[in-house]
């Protein structure tokens, strides 16, 4: 089961328990995927479709809690993919139908249905706690969230910039910047940041799947963390190798050209320890020498030695 469909298992399975926040997560799975058959009666059939079973169970288990309205589920399943199945929960009866979008705030006192099943007032979601729910309903209906082990993304497909629009602005209310971005015909209400991906779920209330989230980003922290300092200190070893192999190579033609003789003794006693030493690091040189020179006083020495060999083979 992929990260996304644990995160959809948990919160199909969890219930609000105040009838208005069940109206609001109503709200927005009808919002996402669902539609209405019109009758030559002028009678509604408000129905949802979905290839999620957690989406048809958790829909069901709403309209019967909250409305008392028994509904009829079928399943199709799709000849040319085997494993892929398409889940609908129909609502027969007109009365109940008007019931639900009435409650859902998804048909106006005109008895014009919103643009899209969008939310025509905001009174479904006037309270934090309805929010909440309808962010949860929005995403187990058209979310998706990747695997936190391979990168951070979590987005609810919307079918119209207006609706794209409206959800942003419920999931900003918790401090969550929520970006849209429009996929061919379709408007996509994204967040990529770690960190708000984490508190996202937590405003949805799926738990288990926050901790596990946090598990891996913990871990995926301590990983860089250790990467960073392992090619800080190849940099180092680095850079103090090629620094030793330019002293001695400086040392050296030194000693073919004029010889150690002509050098000072705080010079020479460096130039070879340099070359008995050549993996030494300047404060071991420092300790080696007699009397003991401090790391400052050993580079001194080695950049006056390196600059005589400069001189030496600029003549």
């Amino acid at each position: 089961m992929s990260f996304s469909s644990e995160v959809k298992e948990e919160l199909s399975r969890q219930l609000s328990t105040a009838r208005h926040c069940q109206i609001a997560e109503i709200a927005a799975i009808i919002s996402m995927c669902g539609g209405i058959t019109i009758s030559a009666k002028d009678r509604y059939c408000l129905k949802i479709q979905t290839e999620n079973v957690a989406v048809s169970r958790k829909y069901f288990t709403l309209l019967k809690k909250t409305f008392n309205i028994c509904t009829e589920v079928s399943i199709k399943q799709h000849v040319s993919q085997k494993k892929s199945r398409t889940y609908m929960v129909l609502i027969k009866s007109h009365e109940d139908t008007m019931r639900v979008l009435q409650a859902a705030k998804l048909i106006g006192k005109d008895m014009e249905i919103g643009e899209d099943f969008s939310a025509v007032s905001n009174v479904v979601v006037q309270n934090a706690c309805c929010r909440r729910a309808f962010i949860r309903g929005a995403f187990l209906a058209a979310g998706s969230i990747s695997a936190p082990e391979k990168f951070y993304h979590f987005e609810i497909v919307c079918m119209s910039v207006y609706k794209a629009e409206q959800l942003q602005a419920i999931i900003n209310t918790f401090d969550i910047d929520a970006k849209i971005v429009q996929r061919k015909k379709y408007y996509v209400v994204y967040i990529k940041e770690g960190a708000q991906i984490v508190e996202i779920l937590n405003v949805m209330e799926a738990h288990v799947a926050l901790m596990n989230l946090e598990n891996v980003r913990i871990l995926k922290e301590m990983r860089n963390s250790v990467n960073r300092q392992v090619n800080c200190e190849t940099a180092n070893i680095n850079k103090t190798v090629n620094a030793a192999v330019k002293q001695i190579e400086d040392i050296q033609y030194i000693q073919s050209t004029i010889g150690f003789d002509s050098l000072s003794e705080g010079l020479e006693d460096v130039a070879r320890l340099r070359l008995e030493q050549p993996e030494a690091t300047l404060k071991e040189l420092g300790m080696m020498l007699t009397p003991q020179v401090g790391k400052s006083g050993v580079n001194h020495r080695l950049r006056k030695l390196s600059n005589l060999a400069d001189e030496l083979r600029g003549k």
